[in-house]
């Protein structure tokens, strides 16, 4: 573990802001730009192929979707349906994978800016500034189409989503605002079902339990709330046995629910603390695994001092990934809270947002022989892969053959030594 160097899977023309990954066609999907102001910089969905060649990984651009003037801050997939967190609106674009008519083009297909199937190719050798190089690749094209758009923010000054969720079974669609509002709406009809105030201040994360029946966020108010629809079922405290953690010293900055591998009906919370104040000696911050049925907390530990700045869990919920406002990332086994994985300012600014390789079949060929993978994306318009070998271990029938021998070679032994033993 420490300093490494992680080649870039991918290097956009603007800053990326969230990654999601579609298991059902593999797909790379990351976003974001620069915003409504008029500095050329684009605002725009990628999609990315993952590929895996030789051992090295590599990520082509599929496809383009501009934006216009809102970047995409956050982003939820529900199925082949992005909720895009932009500005103050949850915007719910349909994507659809198309193999292209002989003799036609795509670039026009949508008629949204930068669409087509031109392809621009990333990989080891792509870690310098600037655009990369393109290559005409029209094997496949993406159309988009326009859902819905819902108004998640409703600040009287630059009003913000700051999350967006699904719920597991796709009938909920929840977004946390910049004015402490949590909202839901049915899904697909888009009929609102919540509206309340949940934090004094913005709300900063949140998620929902896979039964339905718990939504859990977290403001900057220091509040961890979990509810049973409107009505606050409780707030968590995660430093109740540490007495050295005074009130308001720290805040919650990220929560994720998570399935327990091998536990069928277990369920487990992840919440991660930072200092609220940055001080000369910077004060550690913390990762507190909770149950995630009565939210008893179950073990706390410290994780670096470096800012976490996101929080990602995989599919099986045996991995935990961080990202730090330093640039830093951390992959963490579930179950102990250990660092597993860990390379010192990979990025070269803030890290916002995680994105675990699914255990899907699209996307076995491509993590290859590893545990773990998980991309990571950052303000400086990277993205990376991360990933953990696996770990190699002796096959249990030659632990009970080599047993087997010794055991002969021990008997052999004494009968040598004390002729007459057996």
């Amino acid at each position: 573990m420490g300093r490494r160097k992680v080649p870039d899977l991918y290097r956009a023309p603007f800053p990326l802001y969230t990654v999601k990954i579609d298991p059902k066609t593999g797909l790379i999907l990351t976003a974001g730009g620069g915003g409504a102001s008029k500095t050329g910089i684009k605002n725009a969905v990628h999609f990315l192929s993952l590929e895996l060649v030789s051992s090295q990984h590599s990520a082509t651009l599929v496809h383009s979707y501009d934006t216009g003037m809102c970047a995409t801050m956050n982003m939820a997939l529900g199925g082949d349906v992005i909720a895009a967190g932009q500005d103050g609106n949850c915007r719910l674009m349909r994507f659809k994978q198309h193999a292209p008519k002989e003799g036609r083009s795509g670039s026009k297909k949508d008629g949204a800016g930068e669409q087509g199937s031109t392809r621009k190719r990333g990989g080891k050798g792509q870690n310098g500034g600037g655009d990369v190089a393109q290559m005409k690749d029209e094997s496949l094209q993406i159309l988009m189409e326009d859902v819905g758009v819902v108004q998640s923010d409703l600040s009287p000054q630059d009003p913000v989503q700051k999350s967006v969720r699904f719920s597991s079974d796709l009938k909920l669609l929840l977004t946390g605002g910049a004015d402490g509002y949590l909202r839901a709406w049915e899904y697909p009809s888009l009929k609102e079902k919540l509206n309340f105030k949940a934090h004094k201040d913005e709300i900063e994360d949140l998620d929902i339990s896979p039964d339905n029946k718990h939504i859990v966020t977290i403001g900057r108010d220091f509040a961890c709330s979990v509810w049973s629809g409107d009505q606050l079922a409780l707030g968590l405290c995660w430093h109740n046995n540490m007495p050295h953690i005074k009130e308001k010293m720290y805040r919650y900055q990220s929560c994720r629910f998570a399935k327990v591998e091998d536990q069928k009906e277990a369920l487990r919370l992840y919440t991660v603390q930072i200092p609220y104040k940055r001080e000369r000696k910077p004060l550690p911050c913390y990762l507190t695994k909770w149950d995630g049925k009565s939210f008893l907390p179950l073990l706390t530990k410290t994780c670096g001092d470096e800012v976490i700045s996101c929080l990602g869990v995989s599919d099986s919920g045996t991995f935990l990934g961080l990202g730090t406002i330093t640039g830093s990332v951390a992959i963490y086994i579930a179950f102990s809270l250990q660092k597993l994985y860990y390379v010192k300012e990979s990025h070269g600014i803030v890290v916002t947002d995680l994105a675990f390789l699914p255990n899907a079949p699209k996307m076995k060929p491509v993590k290859g022989d590893n545990e773990v993978a998980m991309l990571s994306v950052a303000v400086d318009s990277r993205c990376q892969l991360h990933a953990v070998p696996n770990r190699r271990s002796v096959p249990v029938w030659l632990v009970l053959f080599l047993c087997g021998l010794l055991l002969v070679g021990v008997v052999l032994l004494l009968q040598h030594l004390f002729p007459g033993f057996i």
